[in-house]
């Protein structure tokens, strides 16, 4: 089975679109301003510009924005037109570029006209079949025009005249560019916005969530007993705590068989589902007077799988004594050791042992759930960590990573864009230096790879998507 089937066959699997910003490319053969442009389209000094070729050698992937539309920009290298094999070098650059693209930003140095290696790399690009739009660089005004005219010969659409050091022309260049992006695909609906930040209290039944509620609101808000499954509706209730209002869930408790469950039950389970979907964290409350159980495991890895921000609440902390506490420790390490990055607060909901300091926890929960990392500054630390402790060989072969984006938040989603299959472990260490250089306390890391078509290959020209949660 080959690298890319593997990795289609595995995102087929979990059914899923990974949703994505679209990749644009800027290529071109050195000189021709390609960083000049780059810096441009973002508004911003930050690729290198110097008067002599070859000053850009490595992929850098930078945010920019268009008229509302968001995507990913790719600078490259140019490619160096003598040495070894003029059509060799053209075709593996341009290759490179037009595999983790969506749209090719082609630049070519209008004042030249055509050249040899322009002529080249478009017989590669027309090739690949992506949309590719002709910026006709260094037209200063009205009388280069006409050189501007004559790139329509390279058979690639219409020559978008512009000067990327004086800003001409590249309005028009962007709307052509954003206009040949893929449609974005369609969302989940939006959350609320603006209201106070949404919290589910969660765990098995019987662990306290509903006297945790009345101990925050200082009032008898639910119906408490100790029969399990006493509540079985989702309440919510605005509670002030450490100056701020939040909107807490009390949810019925989620019970380990779910398809067995009847009745009000089954429907309960239901709702502490949908509760899940509404809140942005979860405090996931468990009774350390027991052991824990796998329904207390099963209920955080619930919250884990609906990318919910996640903090743990151990309740009765202070009916243990010092023997039981060093045990318990010991079960957290080892049963929870997938979650050591979600914070942690013993408390006791019937004293009201603690219970102040679940507003630090919340919060440091949704700072990492609401995190973005720079495009700029992820790369520079990828290229770091890639060339201490490059991926594994697989199959004879070492896959590249090209660069990486962060799709989106709540919760962080990151997307390698690489030549090959990466073996879990591998992914795993990445996520493990992720949290070790950016944070993401509280918060599940959503981690995808974007595969670079093989040639020849006849899939979709978006290439294979691998998704994993690493806990």
């Amino acid at each position: 089975m080959s690298e890319n089937t593997e990795a289609f066959e595995a995102g087929a699997a979990e059914g899923e679109e990974v949703a994505v910003k679209p990749v644009v490319a800027v290529v071109g053969r050195p000189n021709v301003g390609k960083s000049s442009l780059v810096n441009r389209i973002i508004g911003r000094r930050e690729a290198v510009v110097e008067d002599v070729p070859g000053v850009t050698r490595d992929r850098v992937a930078y945010d920019a924005s268009w008229q509302g539309r968001a995507f990913t920009l790719v600078d490259t290298g140019g490619w160096e037109t003598g040495a070894e094999g003029l059509a060799a070098m053209v075709a593996r650059q341009a290759e490179y570029a037009a595999q983790t693209a969506d749209v090719i930003l082609f630049v070519v140095d209008a004042t030249v006209g055509i050249t040899d290696a322009d002529a080249a790399v478009t017989r590669v690009l027309r090739a690949t079949r992506r949309p590719v739009v002709l910026a006709a660089n260094k037209v200063d005004g009205e009388l280069q025009e006409a050189d501007a005219m004559v790139l329509w010969n390279l058979g690639v659409g219409e020559p978008f005249p512009i000067s990327a050091l004086h800003g001409r022309g590249t309005g028009d260049l962007l709307d052509a560019v954003v206009g040949s992006l893929p449609e974005q695909a369609g969302g989940e609906p939006a959350e609320e916005e603006g209201g106070p930040r949404r919290i589910a209290l969660v765990g098995r039944p019987n662990v306290g969530k509903s006297s945790l509620l009345n101990r925050l609101a200082g009032e008898d808000r639910v119906v408490v007993d100790s029969v399990a499954g006493t509540t079985r509706d989702a309440v919510d209730e605005l509670i002030d705590l450490g100056g701020i209002t939040w909107k807490f869930i009390d949810t019925a408790g989620i019970r380990r068989r779910f398809r067995q469950l009847q009745g009000a039950d089954y429907y309960a389970t239901v709702r502490t589902s949908s509760a899940l979907e509404r809140a942005e964290v979860a405090v996931v409350l468990m009774d350390v007077s027991e052991p824990l159980a796998e329904q207390d495991i099963r209920v955080v890895e619930q919250v884990v799988e609906s990318g919910r921000a996640l903090v743990l609440a151990f309740n009765k902390w202070d009916t243990l004594d010092e023997e039981r506490r060093y045990y318990l420790e010991k079960e957290i390490d080892r049963q929870l050791s997938r979650v050591a990055w979600a914070p942690r607060v013993n408390i006791s909901a019937k004293t009201g042992r603690s219970v102040e300091k679940l507003v630090p926890a919340i919060e440091t929960g949704l700072a990492g759930w609401d995190t973005r990392v720079p495009t700029g500054r992820l790369n520079s630390w990828l290229k770091e960590l890639i060339a201490a402790t490059p991926p594994p060989v697989r199959g004879g072969k070492q896959p590249k990573i090209l660069f990486a984006t962060q799709a989106d938040t709540r919760p962080p989603h990151f997307v390698l864009f690489t030549t090959g299959f990466l073996e879990d472990n591998y992914r795993r260490f990445v996520e493990r230096r992720l949290r070790e250089e950016f944070g993401f306390e509280g918060t599940p890391v959503k981690v995808s790879m974007r595969i670079r078509e093989k040639k020849g290959s006849t899939r979709a020209s978006k290439g294979s998507v691998r998704k994993d949660w690493h806990r």
